[in-house]
């Protein structure tokens, strides 16, 4: 089982930006795409986004713009560049394999909260 750990959460205003990093326990290449998602509260949990082995990128269309998703393969590495942020992209940022198993294990997640 592949562990995939986020980091890089915090708190800001509304305008900033943040940098969330998904550390993979083996080599990201392996897989066919990571994405990235978010739970808000009381909200279900969604795609934010994903990127491909040949890092083609697709973006839901509330970030479109805003997000940017990159890889390093060297270290297993895949970042969320969050820009513009908005008071409703406060969630819990988790970072998982594209598309889902069927018994998706999810870590701990990260916590964006953004204020007005």
């Amino acid at each position: 089982q592949v562990q995939l750990v986020e980091s890089g959460g915090g708190s800001v205003q509304a305008g900033g930006s943040l940098t969330l990093s998904c550390a993979a326990s083996r080599s990201i290449s392996s897989f066919n795409a990571v994405g990235w998602y978010r739970q808000a509260p009381a909200k279900q949990r969604q795609l934010v986004g994903f990127i491909t082995t040949r890092d083609y990128t697709h973006y839901v269309e509330s970030v479109k713009g805003r997000f940017t998703i990159s890889r390093d393969n060297a270290k297993n590495a895949v970042y969320l560049q969050m820009n513009s942020l908005k008071p409703e992209d406060t969630a819990v940022y988790y970072c998982n394999t594209y598309p889902l198993p069927a018994s998706a294990y999810w870590g701990q997640g990260t916590q964006v909260t953004i204020s007005s």
